[in-house]
Order: structure tokens, then C-alpha cells, then sequence
């Protein structure tokens, strides 16, 4: 087995957003070929309603799929097919913009005035970029819950891990989301497909990852890895960004660490990209937003 060394750490940047929403960009616009099948992640984690309650007022996506996971507070949505509803605390919405919709969403605060969650972007390949728009809301309780015999627990968003199989289905670039926890000082291995782009984002405690390139590609015991190379240290708001292998190596700091682990097949297909809306070439672009303008950009009215 090959770690995975660390490619790049990143702490995520302070961005606004929607009418105003502060929130933090680990990565998005630009070049995102080392992400590829992914766009852009955002930290919405926000304690101070006035600086999330104007919210994502109506606007349009094509071309592309957003990841929602609320972990407190509840988000708000609606849409041009007449879709309501909310996204609790625990829940994910799967959201398959295909052909086009325009939605909005307003997060609220829980009790204590917290709002916090992630939105992930994933690119849709060519041959999907026109597809119905739909759904996938998972509360919650449908989301396994898999503990290891460390205390290593991982909620399993989408895909398959550790024997399990996430409620997301039918996605084409077959992600694997996780949300993963490792307790105080445990050294943690685990395991992502080579050909995979692989990702993680920590949002509580701290901890290393293993940092396998030369002259130590396979880390062996006794000789433990922490010693022979330094490994790169991420707390509260670090991307870390994986190169090729097929595990990845954590060492929990002393409080724990959790981290979202994201991996999926890359589509090395073009992209031309302006704000939410994501085709292959720049003419697509000019004619989604000219329909836009039209009032012919919706293909799809039925409910999903």
C-alpha cells in the first residue's frame, strides 16, 4: 500500500457571497484541475446571523451538481420547479443542476444563532450537462454511521467506504464523501482508489497527515513515518490536497481531528466557468446566458 503524500496546504479564505453572506473558500475559480471532478468548497460555519441571514437569493446553475451538509442551523430552499423546503441540522441535499434551474437559499440559525455547514461543487461530465435537474434531500438518520474499534468514526455522505454504501446514488463521477472523526492521538489509515483526486477538510481539532514522498514512499514500522519525514500539520480551516497513492495516513492532534474526505474519478474535460454556471466551451457559456436574457434558460418545468 502507497500514502498518499500531501500535495498542498491550504487554509480556506474569508469570501462574501450571495447578498452578503461571510463564509470561507478552501478552494474555487481559477484553475481547479487538481480538484477535477470538483469546483469550489465553501465553510459556511457563521455565529453571527447578520452576517448570513441575507442569504443566496434566486440564481441560476447549468452544468454542474452542489453538495449541501448542514451540520447546524437548517437551509431554506426553493426553486423554478415549485420545490420547497429545508436542509436540517445532520442533512445533505444532492442537488443535480443539469439543463438549468434557479433556486434560492436562505440559511437560519439555530437556537444559539449558529449556521454552520459546507457547499461543495462537482462538474457534471459533457454527456450530463443537459440532463433533468434533480434532487436527492437525505435527512440525517439515512446516513450510515460506521465506529471502528479505535473510535475512528465516518458518516458516509456517498459511496462506498469500509464495506458500507452511502444514500447519494447515481452520481457520475462516483464520488466518495465522508465526514470523519479520529480521536486524540490515534493514527488513523485510510483507504482511497489511485486513480482517484482526493481532498480532505478539517473543521475541528488538528492533526497531521502524512507526508510519504521521498525518500520514504511507503512509511514501514518500527521506522514510524511522524519521524523520519515531516508531516504536514493542518488544524480548524485547512485543505489539505493529496497527491497519488491509495491511502491516506492521519495522525490526531491532541484534541481529535474531523475532516471531511472527498475523492472521485477525474472528467479531464474542458471547463469554461462563469459564476454558477459550468459548460465545456465558451460558446455554451455565451448561449446559457443568452437564454438567461431570453427567458428560455429553464428546460425542464416538471417536478423532480
Amino acid at each position: 500500500m502507497s500514502i498518499r503524500p500531501v500535495k498542498r496546504l491550504i487554509k480556506s479564505k474569508p469570501t462574501l457571497e450571495g447578498a452578503g453572506v461571510h463564509l470561507r473558500r478552501a478552494f474555487g475559480f481559477g484553475n481547479t484541475s487538481e480538484f477535477d471532478p470538483f469546483l469550489l468548497l465553501d465553510d459556511f460555519r457563521n455565529d453571527v446571523p447578520e452576517d448570513y441571514l441575507a442569504g443566496f437569493p434566486w440564481h441560476p446553475h447549468r452544468g454542474i451538481e452542489t453538495i449541501t451538509y448542514v451540520l447546524a442551523g437548517t437551509v431554506e430552499h426553493g426553486d423554478s420547479m415549485g420545490n420547497r423546503g429545508a436542509i436540517n441540522s445532520g442533512d445533505v441535499q444532492w442537488m443535480t443542476a443539469g439543463s438549468g434551474i434557479i433556486h434560492q437559499e436562505m440559511p437560519k440559525g439555530d437556537h444559539a444563532g449558529r449556521m454552520h455547514g459546507f457547499q461543495l461543487w462537482a462538474n457534471l461530465p459533457a454527456s450530463m450537462k443537459m440532463t433533468p435537474p434533480r434532487y436527492q434531500g437525505i435527512e440525517a438518520a439515512e446516513i450510515p454511521v460506521i465506529t471502528d474499534d479505535d473510535g475512528t468514526q465516518v458518516r458516509l455522505v456517498c459511496g462506498k467506504f469500509w464495506g458500507k454504501t452511502g444514500p447519494v446514488e447515481g452520481i457520475a463521477t462516483d464520488p466518495i464523501y465522508v465526514d470523519v472523526s479520529v480521536p486524540p492521538g490515534q493514527r488513523r489509515t485510510l483507504p482511497i482508489e489511485t486513480t482517484r483526486h482526493a481532498f480532505a477538510y478539517v473543521f475541528a481539532g488538528s492533526g497531521k497527515f502524512c507526508n510519504a514522498s521521498g525518500p520514504l514512499e511507503v512509511p514501514t514500522e518500527p521506522v514510524g513515518w511522524a519521524d523520519t519525514n515531516p508531516p504536514a500539520a493542518a488544524d480548524n480551516r485547512s485543505l489539505v490536497l493529496f497527491d497519488r497513492g491509495d491511502e491516506v495516513m492521519v495522525q490526531a492532534g491532541d484534541d481529535g481531528i474531523r475532516f471531511l474526505l472527498v475523492s472521485g474519478k477525474p472528467l479531464q474535460e474542458p471547463v469554461a466557468w462563469y459564476g454558477p454556471i459550468v459548460m465545456n466551451t465558451q460558446e455554451q457559456l455565451r448561449q446559457a446566458f443568452g437564454e438567461l436574457e431570453k427567458g428560455t434558460f429553464l428546460k425542464s418545468l416538471q417536478k423532480k
